[in-house]
């Protein structure tokens, strides 16, 4: 179902929000707990996820169709929710696209710098993410003194997605239960997955999660981490980083805009990914639309 244009402020206009699939709703809930009066445009490009195994051919291209997607919906600024689309299009889509574009690997590296005291990091994060390095040059452009220890997951963003797709009859004891993901199946996984840091003894006390998704994942990372180490996220940086732009681009949206919550995705299956989505954003996503792979390419 597509949306009908309704005239909006300048200033009213939605920021869109684009992931490879659920994991950037972690951004989204962030922003519209922290700015209550902005819209959102959501857009999950659900079944072509994961884009961590993919070429960064592939995902630039990815990231390009997306962002004119969203540019065509009259977005004022896009965010790349998503760790390996930052790392390999946010170049080319900042150069490309005609809205201003962030991602999330410069604020998750603000947030590793400013949490870590031993300074030596690691990240937590698709092997796509770790092969570019996106993270080790963010943080050391902030503090070249700072040793960084790249940790590929390949499993995990398959991990969140299936689970929730696997729960999403579930929906009520979902919403309910932060500790879903919680099980001894995928702890085990999460431990073995960081056993290169764990053993390492880098004394790494702080791991930033490289990706949107693995924030779903945090009890059972923080069990397998240890208690003296931190564990940081890139949504609640990005979204201070967000609203120091629209700030300075006097583009806030006013007190008395109501905002629209909206969500698109590339899934054959709405239900599931209003359930799974519904977990992840804190409410339940009321307006979702299909797009097809093949709309995607024509942009």
């Amino acid at each position: 179902m597509a949306f009908a244009a309704e005239p909006v402020s300048e200033n009213g206009r939605p920021i869109g929000v684009f992931d490879s699939g659920l994991g950037g709703l972690t951004v989204a809930r962030a922003i519209a707990c922290t700015l209550p009066h902005e819209s959102i445009y959501y857009l999950g490009d659900t079944k072509r996820c994961p884009y961590g195994v993919r070429t960064e051919d592939e995902v630039r291209t990815f990231v390009l169709q997306a962002g004119r997607w969203l540019a065509a919906h009259d977005i004022k600024i896009m965010i790349i929710a998503c760790n390996t689309a930052t790392a390999a299009g946010l170049r080319i889509a900042q150069q490309m696209l005609p809205v201003p574009v962030i991602g999330v690997i410069a604020p998750g590296a603000r947030a590793a710098i400013n949490s870590t005291r031993t300074r030596k990091v690691g990240v937590l994060a698709t092997p796509l993410t770790v092969r570019t390095g996106a993270y080790t040059q963010a943080i050391r452009a902030l503090d070249a003194g700072v040793s960084v220890y790249g940790c590929p997951a390949p499993s995990f963003v398959e991990i969140v997605e299936r689970e929730l797709a696997t729960g999403a009859h579930l929906q009520e004891r979902w919403l309910q239960n932060g500790d879903v993901f919680d099980t001894p199946e995928i702890c085990a996984e999460v431990a073995r997955t960081l056993d290169p840091i764990v053993a390492s003894g880098a004394d790494v006390d702080t791991v930033v999660l490289g990706c949107t998704h693995f924030p779903l994942l945090v009890g059972p990372i923080r069990k397998a981490l240890g208690p003296g180490v931190r564990v940081v996220s890139s949504a609640e940086e990005t979204t201070r980083e967000l609203t120091d732009i629209l700030q300075r681009r006097e583009q806030l949206a006013g007190d008395d805009v109501e905002p629209q919550h909206r969500f698109a995705t590339t899934s054959d299956n709405i239900a599931e990914f209003a359930a799974a989505g519904s977990f992840i954003f804190g409410q339940p996503l009321k307006s979702i639309e299909h797009v097809s792979l093949e709309e995607l390419k024509e942009h």
